[in-house]
């Protein structure tokens, strides 16, 4: 993952704060919202410490598999303050296989929504990227299922908070039957989300920027000006097509994209409380 910042650039605040998320991750106990300590509305120091946290996992032997968009739907945007999206990184232990089960206690407080990702043939180096670019980059989409989580106590978030913590990026799940574009209008597709068999949110692509292609564009135009472009064989995440939901232990979650398929996740329940049945 390049870098702007080398190691000896870093603020001793975006250090701070980048320590601050690391370790509510390996204690799993979520931290105080960690605006306060960047300067006022600094992205590019957020995007610092999500960098540098992405480094030490890099540095542990993940692997960078592609790149998450957060913040397509206009009303979060309105909420945050914000007129544009922002994104993080998808790295290799992130994956749930499709159907599987994430772990009980191996995120602090998911929720689950429903995107398109795509899986992309080509680079996109261009800052200047442009849809015909990206629809000859893409090799296929797939139905997607983003298990998102945050290291701030309460969801207490802010854009600094969400953009230093990885655009609070948890886990992902990807359907397993490729569709070529040319197969499918990513606008008008439609999606339910259920869990247990209750649909707790809908939406159309056109609820992504109008479009999870033109939230594509847009995260290959922003990486290529940063001089970290997305890669082949990189999967894009590509926004919620609805609005999140809360997951809690015993629960599955399945999203139907109409064109794309359905893909589906569980999370399983607490382990039993070996001591107490012994009493």
């Amino acid at each position: 993952m390049a870098s702007s910042h080398s190691p000896d650039t870093l603020s001793p605040e975006v250090r701070k704060t980048a320590d601050a998320l690391w370790e509510a991750e390996q204690a799993g106990v979520p931290c105080p919202p960690v605006h306060d300590q960047l300067p006022a509305g600094d992205v590019t120091a957020a995007y610092a410490v999500q960098r540098l946290n992405v480094e030490r996992r890099l540095a542990q032997g993940r692997r960078l598999v592609g790149r998450k968009i957060g913040l397509t739907s206009p009303s979060v945007q309105r909420q945050l303050g914000v007129d544009q999206p922002d994104f993080g990184a998808l790295l290799s232990d992130m994956t749930v296989p499709d159907g599987g089960t994430v772990p009980h206690g191996r995120l602090l407080q998911p929720k689950v929504e429903a995107e398109v990702a795509l899986v992309l043939a080509t680079d996109l180096p261009h800052p200047e990227t442009t849809l015909a670019d990206v629809l000859r980059a893409v090799d296929f989409a797939l139905p997607a299922l983003e298990i998102v989580d945050s290291r701030i106590v309460n969801w207490d978030i802010s854009l600094v908070d969400t953009v230093a913590d990885n655009a609070s990026s948890g886990l992902f799940v990807l359907g397993g039957t490729p569709v070529p574009l040319t197969a499918v209008d990513l606008r008008t597709v439609r999606m339910s989300l259920t869990r247990d068999g209750e649909e707790v949110s809908r939406g159309t692509g056109a609820d992504c920027l109008d479009s999870p292609l033109n939230a594509a564009v847009w995260l290959a135009s922003t990486l290529a000006a940063m001089g970290d472009p997305l890669r082949a064989g990189d999967v894009v995440l590509t926004g919620a097509l609805g609005p999140m939901t809360a997951a809690s232990p015993s629960s599955r979650f399945e999203a139907i994209i109409s064109g794309l398929g359905s893909v589906r996740v569980g999370f399983a329940p607490p382990a039993p409380d070996r001591k107490a049945e012994q009493q």
